[in-house]
């Protein structure tokens, strides 16, 4: 049997670990949260020499304090020892920033080896890295590399190899005479035992202490006798920790990297692009642009994978009339043609646009422009409770929410991520807006235009509500501050290692909404096909049984049911409006409802006839602000792998959009 090492991937946010990972992985990777905590965790395999390694990816965070439950995990994980050894990622294109991690790492007793990330760019910008220096200062295996270069992985694999075999640990030698200075320090030091927490040395733990670490102090007052804990808050109380150990521990870098790096002299410039994204005129303008270039080219490799889907939903007609003539019975000919031949359809476009959105916003992340996104309207969404990274899935749902959905997966933060796909799931989507535009000017001729403005108003006030109601239980009050981060370089992307990042995220969506798309389509198709001969479907007996309640919000019977329908598509109202008030078939009608909808030529003038105004308003706010639509759904999923948080956000639009249906239908009666 061969033997598994488990390696932990540890760096900053752009240090490359994701492009490492992905390489080393390809397809054999997984997505899912941390037991216990709403922070993503990814892990895979890959062999190497007979031996097969596990590898998990770890939140990426600046330091290794306590701040935030991304840095919570991190240090857990690694002080467990379920690591073997952890590789530590630095960018060596700015290693005296880069290099804090493995100075807050110093200290920690788990074997590892630093990969001096990114050296193409480095090499670009004319530095000159002396890699053995550096290893003998540090005393670990050090590597100077290219994450997206596959073709050089060789060199890492010997240095991962004699990572594991010499169990090799950061010499901290240096780095503790550098601490020594800080007042309080050696005296906290030598009132901690060894062992105190498992994984760590007394030099890491009396630091962290000072640095005022919640989690460390905390273990320190249950592991020491009172006595030692005052005399180690009045230290604590003394000295400005954090700032003190920071600049010890950049002290340290710069003797780390004496005499190893050489550089031209040159003066630093912003590149062109950089002086167009950080304008304060043009930047914001400029980012909103790329955006929306780079949703409308999602189209162009989305568009063979939404061809299959567009394929499979047409193969209904011929299929239902072979199994017709075959002799097949009605219900078994609903089952293939309204649920899985439907629900592939479904399937398949969406995951055009997810192979597509995730390509092309996953190729903008690699070459660098997604940092600059973040730090271009990182004040603005900080209001939010979000990040800079958070404009794109919002511009991207104008389009289709599930590629906003989608889209959402550059953000690292879990809360972060799911409060995104919360507040973009208030953007009407491109279907939305094929819909709710003719409804108005139907019903509201030049009033129109204020429908249009009162639902873009309406979008903005929704999204700062769900933002407080969602925000206190996703976001912690350290995540609300801006953020702090240095650009890092313009990358020339690795299509490979892109490619294979790609394909390994569209499988793992298939998987996954699969699963969603097909209980939702089942569902649906259950409540609306009638079992027996001449009796009405479960949803008619629903919709005539609650329609004196539905009428608060505006809504009839017919017009609560075309609601229902454009929770699976907001085309699908439409259909199912046109079959109801035209006597159709009930089941005929939401059965075209989840194929896109056959309208009726005259629908103009049936609604005209059986939907008063203030019903018009409140049916055209309904729809707008209802779950976009299943595959939005599934895509949600798939981003948070969290059941609960999808359907909660999913039943608060819904019930939501029916409380703004009835705000505007009681203004409607008032001005009609």
């Amino acid at each position: 049997m061969s033997e598994i090492v488990t390696i932990a991937l540890l760096g900053q946010p752009n240090s490359g670990k994701s492009t490492l990972f992905n390489a080393l992985t390809g397809l054999r990777q997984h997505v899912g949260n941390w037991p216990g905590k709403t922070v993503e965790k990814k892990d895979g395999s890959f062999s190497h020499n007979g031996k097969i390694y596990d590898i998990v990816d770890l939140p990426g965070s600046y330091s290794l304090s306590a701040n935030s439950d991304e840095e919570v995990i991190t240090r857990d994980f690694i002080a467990s020892g379920r690591a073997d050894v952890v590789c530590i990622l630095a960018d060596s294109s700015q290693l005296e920033r880069s290099l804090f991690m493995t100075a807050d790492y110093a200290g920690i007793t788990v074997p590892s080896f630093l990969v001096l990330n990114m050296a193409d760019v480095a090499r670009e910008k004319g530095k000159n890295i002396d890699v053995n220096v550096i290893e003998k200062n540090l005393g670990i295996p050090v590597i100077l590399f290219s994450a997206n270069d596959k073709k050089g992985y060789e060199p890492f694999y010997k240095a991962l190899e004699r990572a594991v075999t010499d169990k090799s640990i950061i010499d901290a030698s240096s780095l503790e005479q550098e601490y020594a200075g800080i007042n309080g320090y050696n005296e906290i030091k030598e009132m901690v035992p060894d062992g105190l927490i498992s994984g760590y040395s007394p030099m890491w733990i009396a630091i962290k202490a000072l640095e005022n670490d919640p989690v460390v102090i905390e273990k320190l007052k249950t592991g020491l006798d009172p006595e030692k804990t005052e005399k180690i808050d009045s230290f604590r109380k003394s000295v400005q920790g954090a700032v003190e150990a920071g600049g010890a521990k950049f002290a340290w870098i710069d003797s780390v990297l004496s005499g190893a790096v050489n550089e031209k002299n040159e003066n630093i410039t912003l590149s062109k692009l950089d002086r167009i994204y950080t304008n304060k005129t043009w930047g914001k303008p400029a980012v909103v642009l790329t955006i929306l270039i780079g949703l409308i080219l999602s189209f162009i490799p989305a568009l063979p994978l939404m061809g299959v889907g567009m394929g499979i939903a047409a193969l209904k007609a011929p299929i239902g009339e072979w199994l017709i003539s075959a002799g097949c019975p009605d219900i078994l000919i609903a089952i293939i043609n309204s649920v899985i031949i439907q629900s592939f359809a479904y399937i398949f476009q969406m995951l055009g646009f997810v192979f597509g959105v995730t390509l092309v916003f996953g190729l903008l992340e690699e070459i660098g422009i997604m940092a600059r996104v973040s730090y271009v309207f990182d004040n603005t969404m900080g209001k939010l409770g979000l990040q800079g990274k958070s404009v794109m899935p919002f511009l991207v749902s104008f389009g289709c929410t599930m590629g906003g959905a989608a889209g959402s997966r550059v953000i690292e933060n879990w809360g972060q991520k799911v409060l995104t796909i919360a507040l973009a799931w208030a953007v009407p989507c491109g279907a939305a807006w094929s819909v709710v535009p003719m409804l108005s000017t139907l019903f509201f001729g030049p009033g129109a235009v204020l429908v249009i403005v009162a639902i873009l108003l309406t979008m903005i006030l929704h999204m700062w509500i769900t933002a407080k109601i969602f925000g206190r239980n996703l976001i912690t009050q350290e995540n609300r501050y801006g953020m702090i981060m240095e650009m890092p370089p313009y990358h020339k992307p690795k299509w490979g290692a892109l490619l294979r990042y790609v394909l390994g995220r569209t499988k793992d969506t298939f998987i996954r909404v699969t699963r969603v798309v097909l209980v939702v389509c089942t569902v649906f198709w259950l409540l609306s096909y009638s079992f027996v001969s001449g009796s009405d479907p479960i949803l008619y007996k629903i919709g005539m049984a609650i329609e004196p309640v539905t009428k608060i919000f505006g809504l009839n019977w017919k017009l609560f049911m075309a609601f229902v329908a454009s929770s699976i598509g907001k085309e699908g109202a439409l259909g199912v409006i046109s079959a109801l008030f035209n006597g159709g078939n009930f089941y005929g009608a939401f059965s075209d409802a989840m194929s896109g909808g056959a309208v009726a030529a005259d629908l103009n003038n049936t609604l005209l006839t059986n939907v008063t105004k203030p019903e018009a308003l409140a049916f055209i706010f309904a729809i707008t602000f209802n779950m976009p639509c299943v595959v939005a759904l599934a895509a949600t999923y798939q981003e948070i792998h969290s059941v609960k948080w999808t359907a909660k956000i999913a039943i608060y639009y819904t019930l939501g959009a029916l409380v703004l249906a009835a705000v505007v239908y009681h203004i409607g009666i008032l001005i009609w």
